[in-house]
């Protein structure tokens, strides 16, 4: 249990007439609509970036959302709180899923080496604590664009250097993500393409995606 939640109980179904606002109204898990539960039909999922990474930003101005995570402080500490946070939110909504970003529950290193066992390390507490709450993972996927090393895409990237880059990133994400039993993997190219036609080589960047898209093939089915 995390500190940020613990005045917040489980929250329960009290039907359409309760005046409590942290409660279900109309969604009963329980209860059978057409031979399933309403828990096997809605089978939620909870998204840690927009829940609980996303600072509250837009384009005209700065981040809004100031957490216990999102403060100074070791990264790697950080990110272990945001992780018992989460998953004291997934354990009292009862959502079934959640889903990542690599980046959003492992920070950034100094070098790609340091990032991989970042990743590495919060992955083995977020294993611990899937076991304990028997939430699942819907599906993972790699921040191909926050960085600013993917201004001009990942894997449509000119720059070699940077589309090995990315193309560890996936590798290492895939694995993790099958590793906690994920039921899908998600390509996710947020800077994938070109601002205008007249700076870019359109050849070369399908070129480099599709040979992108050929490594993830072939390394799935290793």
């Amino acid at each position: 249990m995390s500190d940020y939640f613990h005045n917040i109980p489980e929250i329960k179904f009290e039907g359409k007439d309760s005046d409590n606002p942290l409660c279900f109204k109309h969604y009963n898990e329980k209860q059978k609509i057409l031979g399933k539960t309403m828990k096997e039909h809605l089978r939620f999922a909870t998204c840690y970036w927009h829940t609980f990474t996303w600072p509250g930003l837009d384009p005209f101005g700065g981040p809004t959302l100031e957490r216990p995570w999102m403060g100074s402080g070791d990264p790697l500490t950080m990110a272990e709180k945001k992780l018992y946070a989460a998953f004291d939110f997934f354990s009292k909504i009862k959502t079934p899923f959640f889903c990542f970003h690599d980046r959003d529950v492992a920070p950034e290193g100094i070098n790609y080496l340091e990032t991989k066992k970042n990743l590495d390390h919060i992955i083995k507490i977020m294993e611990q604590k899937m076991k304990e709450t028997g939430v699942q993972l819907l599906w993972g996927t790699a921040n191909s664009f926050s960085h600013k090393r993917y201004m001009s895409g990942a894997s449509t990237n000119p720059d070699p250097e940077v589309f090995a880059y990315i193309a560890a990133q996936v590798k290492d994400c895939m694995d993790v993500t099958q590793h906690l039993n994920g039921q899908n993997y998600v390509l996710w190219g947020g800077r994938e393409g070109y601002e205008t036609i007249l700076n870019t080589n359109m050849k070369k960047e399908l070129d480099n995606l599709a040979r992108f898209l050929e490594l993830v093939v072939e390394y799935k089915h290793k």
